[in-house]
């Protein structure tokens, strides 16, 4: 893969970011109106951008491959969950704040970052394998995730009973449920008519531009000195955005002789933080001034961690 494409695609990613900036600095964008494109993104243009990748008619990879990719999934997670234990000791973190590192340290942004990326960079048949990454991410992030928080929640707040509005069956959502519905119509090589194909293409290809929009929207609210001061982020982002996916990559080349799915996993595996354990952090009362400002650090730095990451692929 050319780091040339990498990298300008990181700018034409942070050009869009850079319009979100503007709209709310110019007060053409509100934090509301923010919100509600949020949830356009989140509830419409992702999963449908995710179903047309499954409706794509160039040569599809066969059941073995997306088992394939199952596989190399699972073990991305099974090594960034003791990692996010290690890496906050590492660091001399408080324990009373370790929590925050460990949501950073499992949960990349692999929906709303993720997806318009591997589209642009991998291209539309890599999306069939972020789909089996989000699935992997909704099961843990409400079940491990949403343990760990409540648990956090108690240790903060003792005495009050933890917050029970999040439950196993908020696994059940429309970014889980389309990627199950792709997976399946993938594998059965269902087809469309035309009409229909190209309304959801339409639909799919406003994602990119509006999740930056949104993501500029964060960036342009954020204060720098609560950011860019705290030099354990730092170190985190090197350890946890550089090194990780390049360790995942050496454990798995051998194994995978698929690029696309070496690639994706890779892609994925060097995501920024994801938004949800913030919004989750909020819903439990957990303090969430790390987080939030992890988000943020590691958003900005994919500029230079992303094509670090592919200069080994």
């Amino acid at each position: 893969m050319s780091i040339w494409v990498v990298q300008k695609q990181m700018m034409i990613i942070f050009a869009m970011i850079l319009v979100g900036v503007y709209l709310y600095k110019s007060r053409h964008l509100s934090n509301e109106s923010s919100r509600q494109l949020s949830w356009i993104i989140v509830n419409i243009t992702n999963p449908i951008t995710l179903l047309c990748a499954a409706l794509h008619e160039e040569e599809k990879v066969g059941a073995a491959e997306v088992g394939i990719a199952f596989g190399a999934f699972a073990i991305m997670y099974a090594i960034l969950i003791p990692l996010a234990y290690l890496i906050p000791m590492l660091l001399n973190v408080d324990k009373s704040r370790r929590y925050a590192y460990r949501m950073l340290a499992i949960f990349g942004n692999v929906g709303f970052i993720g997806i318009p990326f591997a589209n642009a960079v991998l291209g539309p048949k890599s999306l069939i394998f972020v789909s089996i990454c989000g699935l992997s991410f909704n099961l843990i992030m409400y079940t491990y995730g949403v343990a760990s928080l409540k648990k956090t929640a108690l240790e903060q707040h003792p005495g009050e009973e933890g917050n029970s509005d999040f439950s196993l069956k908020n696994i059940i959502n429309s970014g889980t449920v389309m990627a199950v519905v792709t997976i399946v119509v993938y594998l059965s090589d269902i087809r469309v008519p035309d009409a229909v194909n190209s309304t959801l293409t339409y639909i799919g290809n406003c994602t990119t531009f509006m999740s930056m929009i949104v993501l500029g929207v964060s960036v342009a609210q954020m204060v720098p000195k609560e950011v860019f001061t705290r030099w354990r982020l730092y170190v985190f982002v090197i350890l946890r955005q550089i090194l990780v996916p390049i360790l995942l990559i050496f454990i798995l080349k051998p194994f995978i002789k698929n690029e696309l799915i070496l690639h994706t996993v890779a892609v994925m595996s060097a995501m920024p933080a994801a938004n949800l354990p913030l919004m989750m952090a909020k819903q439990f009362r957990v303090k969430e001034d790390m987080i939030s400002a992890g988000i943020i650090l590691t958003t900005v730095a994919t500029i230079i961690t992303i094509p670090a990451v592919m200069y080994f692929l």
